[in-house]
């Protein structure tokens, strides 16, 4: 997938709107999920000069590799939301779904079930609890959301690059697994104004991503994803990313 540059001070009230979206689909940390704070073991001063045997360049090439053949991927997700302005935090889980053809279905459980479905330009937010679906177009937006929701997955570190300075922090233990820190700065001043750094820390064995951390701008702010029970490139029906919510589901288009 290549991430295409966009001129974000066009986007205007449309992007704004995208993003607010954007945020409730990775808000069960889009979406982003994307884990428990306390699962994470210290870094205990761990940085790219303690882990000699990897450099920012050994570990891009490990994950271009694992990009190769990326098609498919299931995975349980959990999303912890942090709100630093009354110390609260929301947690989400469910499932995701995605596929190298930009579809993706996140379907959440708990605490109240929703549907995320998004094939191509079409992004759908589906919340049984009230039958409404709501439908959004990311049209010049969408290598923006891409950026968000699909970090990672089948991603060459060409494209990674365009748009974030990369850089090595150490090696870490997550739930017991292996992995190498990276952190990521967006280059875009207007994308910085919403998200100011994520982190991302990448399994060794696979080098995918087991847990993203999105640091908001303007405070405290952020959204911790963690993923587990990952299956690579199983074969994922289209079925998944068709809608099936009921036919009589409000449907509604907000302006953008």
């Amino acid at each position: 997938m290549c991430y295409d540059y966009i001129d974000l001070k066009t986007a205007g009230p449309s992007f704004r709107r995208l993003r607010v979206s954007l945020k409730r689909v990775v808000s069960f940390v889009a979406i982003a999920g994307f884990c428990s704070l306390a699962s994470v073991m210290p870094l205990r001063g761990s940085s790219a000069q303690d882990t000699p045997g990897w450099t920012t360049e050994s570990v891009l090439n490990k994950i271009d590799k694992a990009a190769a053949d990326f098609r498919s991927l299931t995975a349980d997700i959990e999303q912890i939301k942090y709100t630093d302005v009354v110390k609260d935090t929301s947690t989400e889980t469910g499932q995701i779904f995605v596929r190298r053809d930009q579809k993706m279905r996140i379907d959440l459980t708990k605490p109240d079930p929703k549907t995320i479905l998004r094939t191509g330009d079409s992004l759908f937010i589906y919340t049984p609890k009230i039958n409404r679906v709501e439908e959004y177009n990311l049209g010049k937006n969408r290598a923006i959301v891409d950026q968000y929701m699909r970090l990672g997955f089948g991603t060459k570190s060409q494209d990674l690059q365009k748009s974030y300075d990369i850089k090595l922090v150490g090696e870490e233990e997550v739930d017991h697994r292996k992995t190498v820190l990276l952190e990521l700065t967006p280059k875009s001043e207007e994308i910085r104004k919403q998200i100011t750094k994520i982190q991302m820390w990448v399994d060794q064995s696979s080098w995918l991503p087991i847990q993203q951390k999105f640091f908001e701008a303007g405070g405290g702010d952020y959204f911790l994803v963690k993923y587990s029970s990952m299956m690579k490139n199983l074969k994922i029906p289209d079925s998944k990313f068709k809608p099936d919510w009921p036919k009589n589901a409000a449907h509604i288009k907000p302006r953008q």
